[in-house]
């Protein structure tokens, strides 16, 4: 008989002490991208920089990808603070969306060599780092779910205009930065994809 799976244990909570190296690490990645892209993010020198062993950096992110997708993810989480107290200010959801995601771009545009590093990850992350791009799509649907300002829950197709939204901003992240499309057209397209909310929350039907 074939055993019953069992659930995944949860992550044990860091100590303090080791939620601040993993924040130094954090740190350092971000540092050594926004210098030199993602080519200069290199485990051993972010271990010596972060003041670690090789072997803990390993232990807390067992890959550049890992540690790059992670990277992205905190600064993903120093944006929604930052929105959070300079929420945006247009008046309809859509416009408050594509005024958010402009925001974020901006943001990345700021450090390029950071954004590629980070960008780059996601592409080539592979199944092994799931819950680390998991994370990031989360906080990515979170940062567009609080622009939105709703009054309860998203419904399903709220949910895949979502989707498409971020497809779609993470896209014209790569075309900007291969040089493939100017800031001009990331925000027509951003505000463009935006509209999806106008079409798909039926609360925005109701006369």
């Amino acid at each position: 008989m074939t055993a019953a799976p069992q659930p995944t244990p949860s992550p044990v909570p860091l100590t303090e002490r080791q939620e601040a190296r993993r924040r130094r690490i954090l740190r350092t990645s971000a540092e050594l991208a926004v210098r030199g892209g993602f080519d200069a993010v290199q485990m051993r020198e972010v271990a010596e920089q972060s003041n670690v062993a090789l072997g803990t950096l390993y232990r807390y992110f067992p890959s550049k990808i890992h540690l790059l997708v992670a990277t992205m993810r905190d600064q993903l989480e120093h944006l929604h603070e930052a929105l959070r107290k300079r929420p945006p200010s247009a008046a309809e959801p859509a416009d408050r969306v594509a005024e958010t995601l402009m925001r974020a771009f901006r943001a990345m545009q700021r450090e390029p060599h950071l954004a590629d590093a980070m960008v780059r990850a996601l592409t080539f992350a592979d199944r092994s780092v799931s819950p680390e791009v998991d994370a990031v799509s989360r906080l990515t649907t979170a940062i567009v779910l609080d622009a939105m300002r709703l009054d309860g829950p998203p419904g399903p197709e709220l949910l895949s205009a979502v989707r498409v939204i971020e497809h779609t901003w993470h896209s014209a992240l790569v075309t900007w930065l291969s040089g493939r499309a100017s800031i001009a057209q990331v925000k027509i397209d951003i505000e463009t994809v935006c509209r999806l909310i106008d079409l798909t929350d039926p609360r925005r039907a109701q006369p």
